[in-house]
């Protein structure tokens, strides 16, 4: 007869979250319901402390888990929220009831996993970076209309500078919606840059049939891209006060002497586009962090910030590094039945996909040792997969540098190419000593052995 599974808390509780009532179950026993109004999620948690629960399960259910475990976070109640592919229950019994006794009894036995959710104070960060994140996306599309209009009316003015939303750009379409037609003048508006190298050709696309219907959608685009710029200069304030409540409790909690070593006095480079506008926005970070991230090849202040929001600062929460990048979804998954082994995609979540954009741009880097990474990968396997074991790599830095503190320094492209040189004779060595050969240099000297015994 198989053991059967020892229950190691049977006050564990489950709940299955839906938009209009939650179901919960301790224990695995008959169920009860609860409204999801405010006084009802009160109510729930009086119940549970009640019941003297201290462990609850929840899975994610779109946004509706959001409020309830804040509520019981709050209580000082363990909640773990787990995926639902990974508990699915028996086939058959699939209802509300079901599912919430289901993950309790799953919990009693300690059976789940739960997943990684940021404190409260990142959450907050979180969600304003998100919104940030969304106005930029309706920014772009209104970029997107601009251009639509310029091309019915055969105006090709961003085909010849770099974008219509540079200073240049702006005040050309500005002065366009104000009434202006001639091309000269509005080619003075320009940078002189563009004066001295594309005036000729500035001249010749500003040539067009300046029809109303589509002055008016330029116009119209124009204001709701001003729009969306004002959005995210008030998210901006929202999150430069966060990040200050934030920093302030690092101070607190790690002590005022061990944060003011922290390199505040470095240059803050120019704002890249789309950057958030916050004043000592690298300091900030540093003393939430307690590392500087930005010192990292491909990750600059902004990113740094996008990745605080979706990792937290406690690496503490991932056992090993390897455990961080398979939780960024851009370490190979592996899978093994018996004497087979094969490989499983993973999916990337938001973090993975911020590190897959910080290794794209270093893809064309000419002095770093991760661009020839990237370019020896990408030769022999494909851009993609290059692209994501970079991606990999800095997941792994990033770990060592907020977990233990490690201090990265560039070596340079030629560096990383001499010790993968290094490498590659270590390699050939051992195999000829493998097969009982000896290898000689070109020049007929012997390579020395390398390798310790």
């Amino acid at each position: 007869m198989p053991k059967a599974l020892p229950i190691l808390n049977p006050k564990a509780v489950g709940i299955d979250v839906g938009s209009e009532s939650f179901y919960v179950s301790i224990g695995g026993e008959a169920p009860e319901m609860f409204g999801t109004f405010t006084s009802e999620v009160y109510r729930l948690k009086d119940y549970l402390k009640g019941q003297e629960c201290n462990t609850v399960a929840m899975e994610a259910t779109g946004v509706y888990w959001l409020f309830i475990y804040s509520v019981l976070e709050e209580a000082g109640m363990e909640v773990i929220v787990v995926n639902g592919r990974h508990v699915r229950n028996l086939p058959g019994r699939k209802t509300d009831v079901s599912d919430c006794q289901w993950l309790a009894t799953l919990h009693a036995h300690g059976l789940l996993r739960g997943g990684f959710v940021p404190p409260a104070g990142i959450r907050k960060l979180q969600d304003f970076q998100r919104l940030r994140g969304d106005h930029i996306i309706g920014a772009a599309s209104q970029v997107q209309k601009m251009q639509q209009a310029l091309e019915r009316m055969n105006i090709k003015l961003h085909d010849v500078i770099s974008s219509l939303t540079t200073i240049s750009g702006l005040k050309v379409v500005r002065a366009i919606v104000a009434g202006e037609r001639d091309p000269v003048r509005l080619l003075d508006l320009c940078d002189v840059q563009i004066k001295k190298k594309k005036a000729d050709r500035v001249i010749e696309s500003l040539r067009g049939t300046w029809a109303p219907e589509h002055i008016f959608a330029l116009k119209q685009a124009l204001l709701v891209w001003d729009f969306y710029q004002g959005l995210m200069q008030d998210c901006d304030v929202q999150m430069e006060a966060v990040l200050k409540e934030l920093a302030a409790e690092a101070n607190a909690n790690q002590g005022e002497g061990e944060n003011n070593q922290n390199p505040a006095a470095k240059t803050t480079k120019a704002r890249g586009k789309n950057a958030p506008d916050i004043e000592n926005l690298h300091q900030l970070l540093v003393k939430i962090a307690g590392a500087d991230a930005t010192e990292l090849p491909g990750i600059a202040e902004d990113l740094f910030l996008q990745l605080i929001t979706e990792t937290g600062t406690d690496m503490t929460k991932w056992p090993t590094e390897k455990h961080f990048t398979a939780w960024t979804g851009n370490a190979p998954g592996s899978r093994q039945s018996g004497k087979r082994k094969g490989s499983v995609p993973r999916q990337r979540n938001r973090a993975g996909r911020l590190f897959c954009t910080a290794a794209r741009s270093l893809i064309k880097s000419v002095d770093k040792g991760m661009g020839g990474f990237y370019r020896r990968l990408a030769a022999r396997k494909g851009g993609m997969i290059a692209i994501q074991a970079l991606a990999r790599k800095l997941g792994l830095l990033y770990y060592r540098t907020l977990r233990y503190g490690l201090k990265f320094v560039e070596k340079g492209l030629k560096a990383y190419e001499e010790r993968y040189a290094e490498s590659q004779r270590r390699l050939l060595i051992k195999l000829a000593r493998k097969q009982g050969f000896e290898l000689v240099s070109m020049a007929g000297k012997e390579l020395k052995d390398a390798i310790s015994a």
